[in-house]
């Protein structure tokens, strides 16, 4: 008796990962092993900087804050102990905003927190 193989699944399995390689450089997007281990490597790159993108984003407001902060006096620890304290409640993300294109409103916003 012949070996089953199932060949039309391999095939839909191996034309599924040849899309995902495409533009990939040299033998990663044509020979079959190096693509698929090129595609996984990338999947699993993909899945965990989607988790690090929040990480990174948080921290890039945080240095902008900082920064508007200090042109007005004050420093990002002090500026979000005073926020709290006085319940304005205000994430990062629209203050680094702020901060960024319209410093009068931040400068506004230091002045009622602080003073």
């Amino acid at each position: 008796m012949s070996r089953s193989v199932n060949k039309v699944a391999s095939h839909r399995k191996r034309k599924k990962f040849k899309k995902l390689a495409k533009g990939y450089w040299g033998r990663r997007k044509n020979v079959w092993t190096i693509a698929k281990n090129h595609i996984e490597k990338g999947l699993l790159y993909a899945y965990r900087d989607r988790r690090q993108k929040k990480r990174t984003f948080r921290s890039l407001w945080i240095v902008r804050i900082n920064a508007a902060a200090r042109l007005n006096g004050t420093t990002y620890s002090k500026l979000m102990f005073a926020l709290k304290q006085k319940n304005i409640q205000i994430n990062r993300k629209v203050l680094a905003e702020l901060a960024m294109n319209k410093p009068e409103v931040f400068a506004a916003i230091v002045k009622q927190a602080i003073g």
